[in-house]
């Protein structure tokens, strides 16, 4: 994790054999120039949860579960209570994990391959996910297989993308880590099928994309540095609601430097833009058919000793 936000050091049960850890967090913010039926202010839980896991053996497990919010740049805010209710409902993420040497299986709700930012606000290191972490799923159902060979990673997943509950997904990921500082990964996944279901958690034209990432990391002393490249594209498809489909192209640049003392900085900058038109019919994937976005967030942070 790189985000600001730490859970509590896990407590060991059974012997050592599950650790028990949880995290409790509370957001707050005032904003101006908001999209219209939203608030200007908002108070609320961003994390109420609590993870159980077994870390060793050949056959592994995690369960998290509880209250979270998903704040993202540049969305309405939704409520803690309406998140978990049109989301992943109060356990957003569990697997069984069977472990042989270097490579294991693992079954069940599991965190997505794809993108540079994680799903849970303590878990990022500018705590609000950006505009380019919009157009990414977050939590797959399914099945994913992962391989290390010395300094190459590679993982495979067959899933339901945008917890569709329709397994057509298909995600990978190739990472090569060139010394202990830097590593390259390219990530890519679509829809094999097609699915009109449209809700919150499966919007329709999201989930018949195809979507690529390319992504660097630099680790090394108090700094990360993280530019990472995406492209996605919806293709035309009539009979599930896409009359006519389009794209989207982005990049963006995720800093975090540690100063002494538990202060450190963390900052992002991004634009995104889509192609298509209001004339031609093009689904909106951003803020209108053709359009860019640009953001920049700077997020602060103190740690208590």
């Amino acid at each position: 994790m790189s985000g600001p936000l730490q859970t509590a050091v896990p407590h060991e049960v059974e012997g050592g054999k599950l650790a028990v850890t949880g995290i409790l967090s509370g957001i707050g913010w005032v904003e101006g120039n908001h999209i219209p039926g939203d608030n200007s202010t908002h108070w609320d839980v961003s994390n109420a949860q609590l993870f159980v896991q077994k870390t060793t053996g050949w056959w592994q497990f995690y369960l998290q579960g509880g209250a979270y919010n998903l704040p993202a740049v540049g969305t309405p805010f939704l409520s803690t209570s309406d998140t978990i209710k049109n989301l992943y409902g109060p356990f957003p993420q569990g697997y069984l994990k069977l472990v042989k040497g270097n490579f294991n299986a693992e079954i069940g709700a599991l965190p997505t391959l794809i993108g540079a930012e994680y799903t849970f606000s303590f878990e990022n290191m500018n705590v609000e996910r950006g505009l380019l972490w919009n157009q990414e799923n977050a939590v797959n159902r399914g099945i994913q297989l992962n391989e290390t060979y010395k300094k190459l990673t590679a993982s495979f997943s067959w899933n339901d993308g945008f917890y569709s509950n329709r397994y057509t997904w298909l995600t990978g990921s190739l990472t090569y880590a060139f010394n202990a500082a830097n590593s390259l990964a390219f990530v890519g996944g679509g829809n094999a099928g097609a699915y009109a279901k449209n809700t919150l958690a499966t919007p329709v034209a999201l989930n018949n994309e195809q979507i690529y990432n390319l992504i660097y990391t630099y680790t090394k002393g108090p700094w990360v540095i993280q530019p990472y490249w995406q492209y996605t594209n919806v293709p035309t498809n009539a009979k599930i609601g896409i009359p006519k489909g389009a794209s989207t192209n982005g990049g963006a640049l995720l800093t975090t430097y540690n100063f002494k003392r538990g202060f450190s900085m963390a900052g992002r900058v991004e634009y995104i833009s889509s192609t298509g038109s209001v004339s031609n019919g093009a689904v909106n994937l951003l803020y209108g058919p053709g359009s860019g976005a640009f953001a920049l967030t700077l997020t602060p942070i103190s740690r208590a000793a």
